[in-house]
C-alpha cells in the first residue's frame, strides 16, 4: 500500500514536470533570444499577488494567478512598447508585486498558507486536478508557439523584416507574454514564483550551447527540462532536499556541463 502510494505521488510529480517542460522549454527559447529574462521574473513575482486574491475571494488559486500574471504581462508589454526602460521599471514592478502580494496572503484570515509552497513549490503535492492544468495549460502554450513560430521566429530576428513581411512584431510580442503568464499560472504548483524564471532560461541556455537551429534548441531544452525534472526528484528522495530547487539545481549543473561540452563539440 505505502509503496504504491509512493510510486503514485512520484508519477504525478514527474508528470508535472515533463509537462512544464513541454512549455518552458520553446518559450524559454524565445526568453533567451529576446533577452527577456526579467519579463519572467516580473511575471512569476506578480502571480504571488494573484494567490493572496484568490485566496481572499475564495477563487481558484490558478485562476487568481493567471489573471494577476497576465495583467503584469500585457502592462510590461505596454510600457516596453512605449520605450520605458525596462530594466528598473520591471525591477520595480517585479519586487512591488511580490511584496504587496506577501503583504495581502497575510491579511487573508482562515488561510494558514504555507507560503514557501508557493515561493519555492510542491511538486510531491500535485494532485490529479493539479495534472490537468499544468498539461491543459502547457499544451495550449506548446500549440500557440508551434502556430505562430515562424512568425515569432521573424519578429525575433530581425522587426524590419517583420514589418516587410505584413508581420506586426507587437502583437508577436503579445503572443509571448501572454504565454509566459499561462506558463507561470501553471508553473506556480510545481517550482514555485521565485524559480520559473530560472526553468524558462536554463534549460534553453544550457541548450543554446548544443545546437545549431532554432527548433533544434527549443526540442532540446524540453529534453534538458525534463531531465532535471526526473533528476531533481531522484535528488529530493535520495537526500530529502527541496524539489522545487533540486530541479533547477540539476537543470544547472546541465547549463555547466554544455558550457564546458558545447564549444568542444563545434570544433
Amino acid at each position: 500500500m505505502g509503496t504504491a502510494m509512493l510510486d503514485d505521488f512520484l508519477v504525478r510529480a514527474g508528470l508535472a514536470g515533463i509537462g512544464l517542460s513541454l512549455a518552458a522549454g520553446p518559450l524559454g527559447a524565445f526568453v533567451v533570444w529576446r533577452r527577456m529574462a526579467y519579463f519572467g521574473d516580473a511575471t512569476a513575482h506578480a502571480a504571488i499577488l494573484g494567490v493572496a486574491l484568490a485566496l481572499a475571494t475564495d477563487l481558484p488559486v490558478g485562476l487568481g494567478t493567471l489573471t494577476v500574471a497576465l495583467l503584469m504581462a500585457v502592462t510590461v508589454a505596454t510600457l516596453a512598447a512605449r520605450g520605458w526602460a525596462m530594466d528598473t521599471t520591471l525591477g520595480v514592478l517585479a519586487h512591488s508585486a511580490l511584496a504587496f502580494g506577501l503583504v495581502a496572503i497575510s491579511f487573508v484570515h482562515g488561510v494558514r498558507t504555507d507560503l514557501s509552497a508557493w515561493l519555492f513549490g510542491d511538486i510531491l503535492a500535485v494532485t490529479r486536478g493539479d495534472l490537468a492544468q499544468i498539461w491543459g495549460g502547457a499544451g495550449l502554450v506548446a500549440l500557440l508557439l508551434i502556430w505562430r513560430w515562424s512568425a515569432l521566429l521573424t519578429a525575433t530576428l530581425n522587426e524590419d523584416l517583420a514589418h516587410a513581411s505584413g508581420l506586426n512584431p507587437g502583437r508577436e510580442r503579445l503572443v509571448l507574454v501572454l504565454a509566459l503568464a499561462v506558463v507561470v499560472a501553471v508553473a506556480i504548483k510545481v517550482v514555485g514564483a521565485l524559480l520559473i524564471a530560472a526553468m524558462l532560461i536554463i534549460p534553453a541556455a544550457a541548450a543554446r550551447g548544443l545546437t545549431r537551429s532554432p527548433e533544434s534548441m527549443a526540442a532540446v531544452a524540453v529534453l534538458i527540462g525534463a531531465t532535471a525534472s526526473i533528476g531533481g526528484l531522484g535528488l529530493s528522495m535520495w537526500q530529502d532536499t527541496p524539489a522545487g530547487p533540486s530541479i533547477v539545481a540539476c537543470a544547472a549543473v546541465v547549463f555547466a556541463l554544455s558550457a564546458v561540452l558545447g564549444p568542444l563539440r563545434w570544433r
